[in-house]
């Protein structure tokens, strides 16, 4: 063999055992990096069957672990959770049968950031004929100083909820208490279950589930129900029986009840959807939550932050982590409640819906919804049967109607007037000879007619025609706009727009379902507010303020945070609206609107009726609609529409409602 291939052989050789030589076994670096992606992703089961020691599953059973990091992390809110290696490159370990690394730990948790270091000691084992590198895990992994048997503790500290306030700070919606009703089981006559039953407007079957808990002794004060602290003649009651016995409680209150029920709405327990739905926002199963109107819109300003501690459970807890509460933010209305009240009250519990507006500034001062509920009943406990009637209530008093849209009759005739005179298409002094209640354009209109309720016998102008609110004078007048000019009007104060511009939800006002008026009838309809027009009543008021302050309409603003901003500059000239306040006075002293004349107040306005209806031959409901405001005192603007007028006294009604509210409501003293 030559001398060549002998150095070969060698060298091959030598190859061969430096490669048996080498450790290509798993390092405990790298070993220790895919644990701790295993953890930032929380897959525990694969952590504790692939990763940890022999000796750390013969002290910690399976569920010892994956359960315990998963309940854990579940109570205590766990989020971003972030374990990180604190180390730069792997070492040489070849003798080592035992090797300690370095990792840092940080997550969110309800009380606050968590951080803390960790020495992780991991042992060289071999399994299944493998070499390879496992965790010495203990609960000091979970948090440094938790030892094996003890149990960590989350206390909380509430927060206390913003509340809503009116303009001149009343409450409508408050943190306040209500009496809490309670049997001592070993001082109660089981006789007397079915009167406690009858007067808590509860079953018996109720009573027995709470006073069968578990936790339940003789001697222990078992709560039943909470009730009103004003509701005296149940609690009078109440305490004529042995056995019951009251405590206070914390409550959220509404004191004004249902005439702002629809405007505050109320609170309740968050249910598992809208858990769900508020995730990683620091809510739990226990935590209340707004859940309609108000308390619903302004949840995040109102709710405050619990205070929570995170503790390890000893003689002397040992903090893990702790955040002080943070209550919510408060918030003022622009709303009058007292003039809020006495508009419900007015109302007398007719379906209907009321505005009032501040023209000067744009401030809301009510919004009511009537028929109404009590939300203090959904504070206090709301039974199945009695909610099931307000669901069932023909009125519908949990619809909320101040935010909805309505055909506004000939309520709208000021406002088509003003665009006749913008355009300079209406003269008002010229007047249009019609003879007859009936006028029609033939054929072009499928023999459709107009009607209106008088005739004068005389030929009309602007004024006549508002003061006895003729729908073919104003027929022909929206005729005369034409479409195109129509639309652009109404635009231009607001009808049509995409969205109504206040902090409250309603609806926006429409000039027809498609935006278009190319059908001549329609065209004609929308002049007298029949047609496919549809306002809410708010924005009717603010429109009315338009003119009462010659040209200026003002953003309307329900919260004080919001500054006052003119919404459209000059929606006409101060010439056309000394006419049109002139003509709204008229329709008071000498038009159909003369139940609300007054000694006391210079009411101006304008009475409406939306008549719905499928076919002009049937009889549909009618909407009564009025809005008017004091010529002595303009500042306020009311509006008002009740449903099914044709059964609640007629329009006289309605005007007589508006000018009672003006009666028993000093405006002088609005601020």
């Amino acid at each position: 063999m030559s001398k060549k291939r002998i150095l070969a052989s060698f060298l091959f050789l030598l190859l061969l055992v430096a490669a048996g030589c080498r450790d290509d076994s798993v390092q405990p670096e790298s070993r220790l990096k895919d644990y701790v992606k295993l953890w930032n992703e929380q897959k525990f089961d694969d952590m504790y069957a692939d990763y940890l020691s022999a000796s750390t599953k013969e002290t910690f059973k399976s569920e010892d672990f994956v359960d315990r990091y998963e309940k854990v992390y579940s109570d205590l809110g766990i989020t971003d959770l972030e374990v990180k290696t604190n180390f730069e490159e792997e070492q040489e370990h070849e003798d080592k049968e035992q090797v300690t690394l370095p990792i840092q730990v940080k997550m969110n948790s309800i009380a606050g950031e968590i951080e803390f270091d960790k020495e992780v000691e991991l042992k060289k084992e071999t399994r299944d004929e493998e070499e390879n590198w496992y965790i010495d895990w203990d609960t000091t992994f979970i948090f440094p100083d938790l030892q094996k048997d003890e149990k960590i503790g989350i206390g909380s500290t509430k927060a206390q909820r913003g509340e809503i306030f009116d303009r001149n700070g009343k409450g409508l919606a408050i943190n306040g208490t209500a009496q809490q009703v309670g049997i001592v089981p070993e001082q109660f006559d089981e006789s007397k279950k079915d009167e406690v039953a009858k007067i808590l407007d509860n079953s018996t079957e109720y009573i027995d589930k709470q006073l069968n808990q578990s936790w339940v002794e003789p001697a222990l004060f078992v709560p039943i129900q909470k009730i009103a602290k004003d509701d005296k003649e149940r609690i009078e009651k109440l305490k004529a029986i042995d056995g019951v016995q009251f405590r206070e409680t914390a409550v959220r209150e509404y004191p004004y009840k249902e005439s702002a029920a629809h405007l505050t709405g109320y609170v309740g327990t968050i249910t598992a959807e809208e858990l769900e739905k508020h995730k990683d926002k620091g809510y739990s199963a226990s935590s209340v939550i707004g859940k309609r109107g108000l308390e619903e819109l302004l949840e995040q300003e109102l709710r405050g932050k619990d205070g929570y501690t995170i503790y390890i459970d000893r003689e002397e807890p040992s903090i893990i982590a702790e955040t002080e509460p943070e209550d919510g933010q408060s918030v003022k209305l622009m709303i009058d409640a007292d003039l809020q009240k006495t508009a419900f009250s007015n109302m007398k519990g007719v379906a209907g819906t009321y505005s009032a507006v501040h023209p000067e500034t744009g401030d809301v001062l009510a919004l009511v919804s009537s028929p109404s509920f009590n939300p203090n009943d959904f504070i206090l406990g709301m039974s199945s049967d009695n909610y099931a009637k307000l669901e069932k209530d023909a009125k519908q008093p949990l619809l909320n109607r101040f935010s909805a849209a309505f055909s506004p009759g000939s309520s709208i005739k000021p406002l088509i007037a003003m665009i006749g005179l913008n355009e300079g298409t209406l003269d008002p002094n010229k007047t249009i000879d019609i003879s007859g209640l009936k006028w029609s354009k033939g054929a072009e209109w499928g023999n459709a007619s107009i009607t209106r309720v008088t005739d004068p016998k005389r030929p009309v102008d602007l004024e006549a025609a508002l003061q006895y609110s003729d729908n073919i004078y104003f027929a022909q007048t929206a005729l005369a706009i034409g479409e195109e000019k129509m639309i652009s009007g109404l635009k231009e104060l607001g009808i049509g727009e995409k969205e109504f511009p206040l902090e409250y939800p309603v609806r926006a006002s429409q000039v027809s379902n498609d935006g278009k008026l190319t059908d001549s009838k329609l065209l004609a309809d929308t002049g007298y507010g029949q047609g496919e027009v549809l306002m809410s009543l708010v924005h009717l008021a603010s429109l009315y303020g338009g003119i009462v302050q010659d040209g200026t309409l003002m953003k309307p603003r329900l919260l004080e945070t919001t500054e006052a901003a003119v919404w459209k500059d000059s929606i006409t000239s101060s010439e056309n609206a000394a006419i049109l306040k002139k003509d709204m006075r008229k329709v008071v002293t000498d038009g159909t609107a003369t139940a609300a004349k007054s000694d006391k107040y210079a009411l101006a306005g304008k009475t409406g009726t939306a008549e719905l209806k499928k076919s002009q031959d049937e009889k549909g409901q009618e909407n009564g609609l009025f809005v008017a405001y004091d010529q002595n005192n303009p500042n306020v603007v009311m509006s008002i529409l009740v449903e099914n007028v044709q059964d609640e006294g007629g329009g006289k009604a309605v005007q007589k409602m508006i000018l009672n509210t003006f009666e028993k409501w000093d405006a002088k003293g609005l601020k």
